[in-house]
């Protein structure tokens, strides 16, 4: 069962996609949309954890910046795509959208809807505490940055997400961390050996899984240009394995 509504975090009401499994509940799930909004990958990906037996909460964090799934459509596979055109006129439509977000206003406001979501599902009586995190891109880092807030936290998965925190900040983190990349995604693997090095140093239990032939948003279904089966079905795989030892 799925339905949108309100909940209350300290940065105020945030609407959220919420999916319920059928059954019995094996835990709570926060999941965190691409910087393309809460789009329909997101709600599918939704369901499918609920089907698995979690309570998921799916923010739409950034609907109030403008960023709708109307307005992204398209955005994600003419960046990835091989048409140069297509992605020399999707670029700077993308900065356009992506500015507000540099500020650390929104990153405060983002971080408090996260935590409320967190909150949500952690007060949740059939949840009953047992909480991970899990997201994408501008998701996946702010998977990183709820499991550096939140001690109570069990679980945390991202999928190509950033974690530019310092040693002191990762020092926080209790939940361990299943962290998803593609060889092929410059940015992130050129900062992977020191966070790596960085998480071993503060003692967090840190996993990095690495996909050959596969770069950033190799998850997303409903991108032909990036998504990598293989590697998205290893991957599914793995973070149910990884929820079913630590959450559920």
């Amino acid at each position: 069962m799925s339905t949108v509504q309100g909940i209350e975090t300290p940065s105020g009401t945030v609407s959220a996609y919420v999916a319920r499994p059928d059954g019995a509940v094996r835990g709570g799930l926060v999941l965190i949309h691409e910087v393309w909004g809460l789009v329909g990958h997101t709600r599918d990906v939704a369901d499918r954890f609920a089907r698995e037996g979690y309570v998921v909460v799916a923010p739409d964090l950034l609907a109030d910046q403008g960023i709708t799934e109307e307005k992204t459509l398209g955005l994600g596979e003419a960046i990835a795509g091989p048409d140069d055109e297509a992605r020399n006129l999707a670029q700077p439509k993308l900065r356009e959208l992506l500015a507000p977000l540099q500020s650390p206003e929104f990153g405060a406001i983002t971080a408090g809807r996260v935590q409320g979501c967190f909150s949500f599902l952690h007060d949740d009586e059939d949840v009953a505490g047992r909480v991970g995190v899990t997201g994408f891109c501008f998701g996946g880092t702010y998977s990183f940055s709820l499991a550096v807030h939140e001690p109570r936290l069990l679980a945390c998965v991202p999928f190509y997400g950033h974690a530019a925190f310092s040693d002191e900040e990762l020092g926080r983190i209790q939940a361990p961390v299943l962290a998803f990349y593609g060889q092929d995604d410059e940015r992130l693997m050129a900062a992977l050996p020191a966070l790596e090095a960085a998480m071993g140093d503060a003692g967090v239990e840190f996993t990095a899984v690495v996909y050959p032939d596969a770069g950033h948003a190799f998850f997303n279904d409903s991108n032909r240009f990036a998504y990598r089966q293989a590697s998205a079905e290893d991957a599914w795989t793995r973070t149910l394995d990884f929820l079913a030892l630590h959450v559920a």
